[in-house]
């Protein structure tokens, strides 16, 4: 039986399904809100197509002073009762709405935001310094954000609708998008927006943020300089594209690089650089340029290292084969639980091709192939990490024989371990004892 205290909570608010109670008063304050909202962008853009000029095209000052006299004029002839505040926070998310991305423009324009995530039009979360938060913000109706979504895709040139209701694509500024609308998505428009960093991470910043130790990095340096094959595999988010761009920027500067990538992230500063993206296919389905064709045309292209954004696919075998003939140092990414799965994994993506290579001889390619893998986690307080750096040995009677250089402790995951057997290493044992001692 419910006592006073849960009666005379629930006289104010309503039960929600998690057992919460929900302030009546709030929820009807936001609802008037999105309604003069929606009353003001309509208003608005009727004044706009009264006006001779197209103001959409004018600098966002003189936008903004045009917004904020009408929506003044607008407020006063209803008399409202609204702040000089909310008149202000009003008009920038009203030029927001005319000339960008709604709600998420103001999430765009701060860096601390790694990631936006909206799951329909009423739940807008983001990534601060790696764990998730639920914003407050909201768009109106799922035409709202489809009208959003539509925006962001029309310079790109893509098409969603209910005959392509999914859809990659990217920013100007390099952020990734991906959009998915019904009948796919049951609840609403869903997007995810991976936000592009400009200033890409430094060494300096990975010690700092305890990435990965200063042993660890010296040996990776090393290993890039004496042109190891290296794969960096991790789960989604874990920080692959940071990790191979601080990667790259030990590679000597007179090397010739051909990168291959679905979305282009990496930023090498690097003089001598050949930078490929794949490209999907037209809404005609024609076109489409693969990450397998782009490694084939690669080779041609007289490159010392290739660097593959992520391996996914058929273009597995073309990439262990350049590794294998005369590519050395060229590196990966692949999504991976750990280490060891990693190798595993570029087993089955072969397998998924349709080629049929025996298991012995694919496994002697991958060792071949392959000096090292270094795996990325992500704790459970968002810190991202080099949980492990692999040797791959050899193959010896048809199993991988590894060799674990370097870990993380998982009982204390602020102390970074060196195995006494990073100093025993068959392939490279003549190159990286030293580093490792």
């Amino acid at each position: 039986m419910a006592g006073p205290a849960a009666n005379s909570g629930a006289a104010d608010g309503v039960v929600a399904n998690n057992g919460a109670v929900v302030n009546n008063g709030a929820a009807a304050n936001n609802n008037e809100a999105l309604a003069l909202k929606s009353a003001l962008h309509r208003h608005l853009i009727e004044a706009l197509e009264d006006e001779h000029e197209n103001l959409l095209e004018s600098p966002r000052p003189v936008l903004s002073r045009f917004v904020a006299d009408r929506s003044g004029d607008y407020i006063r002839r209803r008399q409202l009762a609204i702040s000089r505040y909310e008149i202000d926070q009003l008009t920038e998310e009203l030029v927001d709405e005319l000339t960008g991305f709604g709600p998420l423009e103001v999430l765009l324009r701060d860096p601390a935001v790694t990631e936006i995530l909206v799951n329909g039009p009423l739940n807008i979360f983001i990534e601060r310094g790696g764990v998730l938060h639920q914003s407050g913000l909201r768009f109106m109706d799922d035409g709202h954000l489809l009208r959003v979504i539509q925006r962001i895709l029309a310079p790109l040139g893509r098409r969603l609708d209910e005959s392509s209701p999914m859809v990659d694509a990217r920013l100007p500024d390099g952020s990734r998008v991906n959009a998915v609308i019904p009948p796919v998505a049951l609840d609403g428009p869903c997007l995810s927006v991976r936000k592009f960093r400009r200033d890409m991470h430094k060494a300096t910043d990975l010690l700092a943020s305890r990435s990965l130790s200063a042993e660890m990095l010296a040996f990776l340096e090393f290993a890039v300089q004496r042109r190891c094959n290296l794969l960096v595999s991790g789960g989604t988010g874990t920080g692959k594209t940071t990790l191979l761009n601080l990667l790259s920027q030990f590679i000597a500067p007179r090397e010739r690089i051909v990168t291959i990538e679905d979305t282009a992230e990496l930023q090498l500063g690097h003089a001598h650089v050949v930078r490929l993206e794949t490209r999907p296919p037209n809404a005609d389905g024609h076109g489409e340029v693969t990450a397998r064709a782009l490694v084939r045309n690669a080779l041609r292209m007289r490159p010392d290292r290739i660097i593959l954004g992520e391996i996914r696919g058929v273009e597995v075998l073309d990439v262990m084969a350049a590794m294998n003939t005369g590519h050395d140092g060229s590196m990966s990414t692949l999504h991976a639980n750990n280490a060891l799965d990693a190798l595993l994994r570029l087993e089955g993506l072969v397998s998924m091709s349709g080629i049929q290579v025996p298991e012995r001889t694919l496994r002697r390619t991958i060792c071949a192939a392959i000096d090292m893998v270094v795996q990325l986690t992500r704790l459970a307080d968002g810190r991202r990490c080099v949980s492990e750096i692999l040797e791959v040995v050899e193959v010896r009677d048809s199993v991988f024989v590894t060799n674990t250089l370097f870990r993380l402790d998982r009982r204390n995951p602020t102390v970074f371990v060196r195995e006494a057997a990073a100093v025993a290493g068959e392939k490279l044992k003549a190159d990286l004892t030293g580093v490792a001692r």
